[in-house]
């Protein structure tokens, strides 16, 4: 829940999300930012990860015995 009083005097707003926060949630945030009086949202690109895990060895050897 947010609180528009927490906006008071509020120049500028960041609004991030992890990858397992649902596009719909964040959407929602900024349209309620705007529905208060804020301007258009602009996207700025972070850093791409292209981290990758393996999976466990058990899994692993689960999936090649199948």
């Amino acid at each position: 829940d947010m609180h528009q009083d927490w906006f008071t005097g509020v120049d500028v707003v960041g609004v991030t999300a992890g990858a397992s926060a649902p596009e719909v949630l964040v959407q929602a945030v900024i349209k309620q930012l705007q529905d208060w009086g804020g301007e258009t949202a602009t996207e700025i690109k972070g850093i791409e990860e292209k981290v990758v895990f393996t999976l466990p060895k058990e899994l692993k050897l689960h999936m090649e015995n199948r």
